[in-house]
């Protein structure tokens, strides 16, 4: 799923490719991925593309005074087209395709965005707004923790008002805190040397300090390392530097201790016990269930 750095990336990378360009027609091959009717889409032909932001996960496409907002999902990604097809997609079960966003012509060619949706679970969404906030998601959106206003005490007063409620979910609460998923939330996690399922009431003023210095450089050296990458390399650039998420059985890399998993229903987080929990594996009850 792309999370906070990816999103920023994808902005700057799209800010780049569309600013004062046109939006000519949305194609729409997946229609449950279209969550607005009011602006019809129609609306958005002709506009000309002013900026390109991030909410949190959300991408902000503004035109004209209108915003084409897009949530990614989990399995969502952007593929920039030097010259799209003149025939409209059609809707199809086989493809990946949600969404297509025509550009004006330039040079004889009709550049485009294409947005995929890959597996069957389809949670891709597509909004036409007047405004951002009318989007139920990015209104609900917790701060952003790499703006100026997410300091220290910001960050205490979130993790006393979670009460008991552990790190890692407090960590990937959109709500919560904007923009960090289930990768980058392990990933901190790692870096301030924390259980997942550590009580998010039961920091000192010291493991405060270094929890939110993980959170500020986790994020802040991902999306450096993002900056100036087009989309096709970002899925890559974010694997190849992630020191547990998505890398169980594997070596840790700052111990080297094995890198464990703990398997839910729909996801899973990954650790390493030495450094995060004093050496002690976390329960996996999923895992326990299968073995008994």
């Amino acid at each position: 799923m792309p999370e906070l750095p990816e999103v920023e990336a994808l902005a700057q990378d799209l800010r780049g490719r569309l600013a004062g360009r046109a939006i000519t027609k949305v194609h729409v091959a997946a229609f449950s991925a279209l969550k607005t009717y009011d602006p019809p889409l129609a609306a958005i032909e002709g506009a000309l593309v002013d900026d390109v932001r991030r909410h949190g996960k959300f991408l902000d496409i503004e035109a004209s005074g209108l915003h084409l907002v897009l949530h990614l999902a989990r399995a969502g990604w952007l593929r920039w087209k030097d010259d799209v097809p003149a025939i409209p997609p059609r809707p199809s079960n086989k493809s990946p395709l949600a969404v297509r966003i025509v550009l004006d012509e330039a040079d004889g060619v009709t550049p485009g965005l294409d947005i995929t949706e890959a597996g069957t679970k389809k949670s891709l969404a597509l909004y036409l707004v007047r405004d951002p906030l009318d989007v139920p998601g990015v209104a609900s959106l917790g701060p952003d923790p790499l703006t100026d206003d997410f300091t220290p005490e910001r960050l205490a007063r979130i993790l006393t008002d979670a009460g008991r409620k552990q790190l890692k979910g407090v960590l990937r609460h959109q709500g919560t805190i904007a923009g960090i998923g289930n990768a980058y939330s392990d990933e901190i996690l790692h870096a301030a040397r924390m259980s997942p399922y550590k009580p998010s009431d039961s920091l000192s003023d010291d493991e405060l300090a270094i929890l939110y210095a993980a959170v500020r450089d986790t994020l802040g050296a991902a999306v450096e390392r993002s900056r100036g990458h087009a989309a096709s390399e970002l899925k890559a650039e974010k694997k190849s530097n992630l020191a547990v998420h998505g890398r169980a059985g594997q070596p840790c890399p700052v111990c080297g201790d094995t890198v464990r998993e703990v398997s839910f229903a729909d996801s899973s987080l990954q650790y390493c016990a030495t450094c995060q929990t004093g050496g002690k594996p976390l329960a996996d009850r999923r895992m326990s269930k299968l073995l008994k």
